[in-house]
């Protein structure tokens, strides 16, 4: 049984309404043991409405998890994390944040092409879905690389959830020339992958990865995974984890990893 749900969003995330409070009584209702809250964090966000989006009040949201971290003190752990935004320029930024901030648990993901966001349709008009697909890819392992200081690195395939055909046409084989470094660059710098189950409630009937690459990164010695339900309402949390309790053994992974002040606890499947 997977006891940890490492990826959750709320209100304080410009994308959920979902008071933390309510998040938290669901994971304590699925028998969780554990929750790290990871609010969406991604400087040079292109403005919506004339507004600037996804930037973190980070105070308040510390305050916040500190006073509800007590509140249900002896019913369930919960440790603060953040999910960074990646584009390469950023690495120095995201460090800085990383510094000034306690968090246990930091994630690192690609939410942006060339200002533009894969959620959006118009990042597929004008092209075919296997160029818009490549050139999300593409975008990766320089991600990758740009910071150091994150655990794992989270949706690694976030675009197929959102194109025209999701991922029916889509593989690991087709897009190895850029998945293939990016995991090699976690596995040589002792990142984690993370496994999210957004891709089940994004109809893909994969998790974030797809299967394909989550066994290409254990072939090639991959063993450090995360596991995130990528909730955004109370509903959404442990997503499926009951299903990836038999995936991932099948895979040969043997146990998934919790941080805590930037450290893993590994627990067995």
């Amino acid at each position: 049984m997977i006891t940890a749900d490492c990826h959750l969003h709320t209100s304080f995330s410009t994308d959920s309404d979902a008071p933390m409070e309510a998040m938290l009584a669901s994971a304590v209702r699925k028998g969780l043991s554990t929750v790290c809250f990871t609010e969406h964090l991604d400087y040079d966000y292109p403005p919506e409405n004339g507004e600037e989006v996804f930037l973190l009040d980070l105070p308040a949201y510390c305050e916040k998890l500190l006073e509800l971290r007590e509140r249900f003190r002896g019913k369930i752990e919960v440790l603060f994390g953040v999910e960074l935004g990646m584009m390469p320029y950023l690495g120095a930024r995201c460090e800085e944040v990383v510094r000034a901030w306690p968090f246990d648990f930091v994630i690192a993901s690609s939410h942006l092409v060339d200002g533009r966001d894969p959620y959006y349709p118009d990042f597929f008009e004008g092209v075919s879905e296997e160029e818009a697909y490549a050139s999300y890819f593409r975008t990766i392992p320089a991600n990758v690389r740009a910071f150091s200081s994150f655990h794992t690195y989270a949706h690694l395939d976030y675009v197929v959830r959102y194109g025209p055909h999701r991922n029916e046409r889509y593989s690991y084989e087709k897009y190895r020339e850029a998945i293939e470094p990016a995991l090699r660059i976690l596995i040589e710098n002792g990142k984690a992958l993370e496994v999210n189950t957004g891709g089940y409630r994004s109809g893909l009937g994969q998790p974030n990865p797809h299967l394909d690459v989550l066994r290409a990164y254990r072939e090639l010695g991959g063993e450090l995974i995360t596991i995130g339900s990528d909730a955004h309402a109370p509903e959404g949390v442990a997503l499926e984890f009951d299903r990836l309790s038999e995936l991932l053994p099948a895979l040969g992974f043997t146990h998934y990893a919790v941080f805590k002040g930037g450290k893993p606890e590994l627990r067995p499947f």
